[in-house]
């Protein structure tokens, strides 16, 4: 139904393939319009996008429960609740 298309990119002018699996994953979705950049000029402008969006995470220092190791943690530790390293984390899990 759907065959490979070549098409320019309109960021750096080079041919890219839009193919036939891509069609079918677009129609799918209910894409209407082509791609109109190459997947290297797609993945460039999504960075640039996403660049300042989200600050970094902020990391706080532990003490582990089990093992007494300073580790980080991606949430502010509370008193009356234990914080694992990840080792310790991960075998507790199992």
């Amino acid at each position: 139904m759907y065959t490979d298309k070549i098409l320019i990119c309109k960021e750096c002018g080079q041919e890219f393939v839009f193919t036939a699996g891509e069609q079918e994953f677009y129609a799918e979705k209910g894409f209407q319009n082509e791609p109109s950049r190459c997947k290297q000029c797609r993945a460039k402008r999504k960075v640039q996008r996403n660049e300042g969006r989200m600050p970094p995470r902020r990391m706080y220092t532990a003490i582990c429960a089990d093992c007494g190791r300073e580790c980080t943690v991606p949430f502010e530790p509370r008193e009356d609740r234990p914080v694992y390293c990840a080792e310790c984390f991960a075998r507790r899990r199992q």
